[in-house]
C-alpha cells in the first residue's frame, strides 16, 4: 500500500498572505516579486523561497526563505525589515492551502545589502527557515 501523495504548500504564497494585511506593515507592498516601476525606493517587502529540504521521516517541509526589505531610505528600510521580522516570528500556526507553519527559524537576521540593480533603493536581506505540516 503506498502513501498518500504530499502536497508541498507553495512557501512564497503562505507568507505573502500571511504579512500583506497586518498592521506593522501598513504602506509596504508585500509579495513574492517587485511591484511594477519598482525602483527600490518604494517600501515594500519580497519573499523568495531559496532553498531548504523535505524531512520525510518528520513529515515536514523545512523551506529556506529570504525577505529582501527596501525603503525610500536605510532607516526607513531597517524599520521595514524590523517590523517583517517581528511578524514572522509570530507566524507559528499560520496556515495556507492546508499546510501550516510549526516553527520559524532565524537563520540571518536583517542585514544591509545594496542592491546594484537598483542604486537609489535601500535594502536589508534576511533569511528564515521555517518547518512547514504539509497537508
Amino acid at each position: 500500500m503506498s502513501d498518500p501523495p504530499i502536497v508541498f504548500p507553495d512557501i512564497e504564497r503562505l507568507l505573502v498572505d500571511y504579512l500583506k494585511n497586518r498592521p506593522e506593515l501598513a504602506g509596504a507592498t508585500v509579495d513574492n516579486r517587485p511591484p511594477p516601476g519598482f525602483d527600490g525606493t518604494q517600501q515594500v517587502v519580497l519573499i523568495s523561497r531559496v532553498g531548504g529540504v523535505w524531512i520525510d521521516d518528520r513529515h515536514l517541509d523545512a523551506p529556506l526563505v529570504d525577505i529582501e526589505v527596501y525603503g525610500p531610505t536605510k532607516t526607513a528600510a531597517h524599520g521595514v525589515a524590523l517590523a517583517a521580522r517581528t511578524c514572522l516570528h509570530q507566524a507559528r500556526s499560520a496556515a495556507h492551502a492546508g499546510a501550516v507553519v510549526t516553527d520559524v527559524v532565524e537563520e540571518d537576521g536583517p542585514r544591509w545589502l545594496p542592491d546594484y540593480n537598483h542604486p537609489t533603493g535601500n535594502r536589508y536581506l534576511s533569511t528564515i527557515r521555517l518547518s512547514i505540516r504539509p497537508s
